[in-house]
């Protein structure tokens, strides 16, 4: 589980997996997430640490990222851990690890602009039909008459009823 900010605009690809049938094909996309660890040390002076992990969304969480995920965008991600091999130009071996989301979700403020675009609350309340009638005021209610009470006890009269 993270939550941390993108670091670049997502790379997005699709890969041919049916020639015959090109809605088939899978989407994958690809992008850097930063996450901070704020702390105090020993002398009382606020330390960051920041480590990047790489992330990697398949099909659907993939369509998301492309159209909703951006460079600073906030987000909270629940996946494995994926280490991959390859031999590089020069034959070394390298090796990456990443991270793949089973889970994403858009965590912060969403800016203006989508949120017209994307038919988001755009306040005010709706109108009531005339035929509506306003339900009545509350009547105020006589406060509760306990019938056994018999006011305070005089002061010259000692109580019984101590708290200790």
């Amino acid at each position: 589980m993270l939550i941390g900010n993108v670091g670049n605009d997502p790379e997005v690809r699709y890969l041919e997996s049916n020639p015959q049938n090109p809605q088939a094909n899978a989407k994958v996309a690809s992008f850097r997430l930063a996450t901070t660890e704020r702390y105090r040390d020993r002398n009382g002076e606020t330390r960051e640490n920041t480590e990047w992990h790489n992330i990697v969304v398949w099909r659907n969480n993939a369509d998301v990222v492309e159209r909703f995920v951006h460079k600073g965008s906030q987000l909270y991600i629940e996946g494995k851990l994926r280490t991959r091999q390859w031999t590089d130009q020069t034959g070394n071996k390298r090796y990456t690890t990443e991270v793949v989301a089973d889970t994403l979700q858009l965590l912060g403020k969403r800016p203006d602009a989508d949120q017209n675009q994307q038919g988001g609350y755009q306040g005010g309340y709706a109108q009531q039909p005339a035929s509506v009638q306003p339900a009545p005021a509350p009547q105020p209610r006589p406060a509760p008459v306990n019938p056994g009470y018999q006011g305070p006890l005089p002061a010259s009269e000692p109580s019984d009823d101590l708290p200790f």
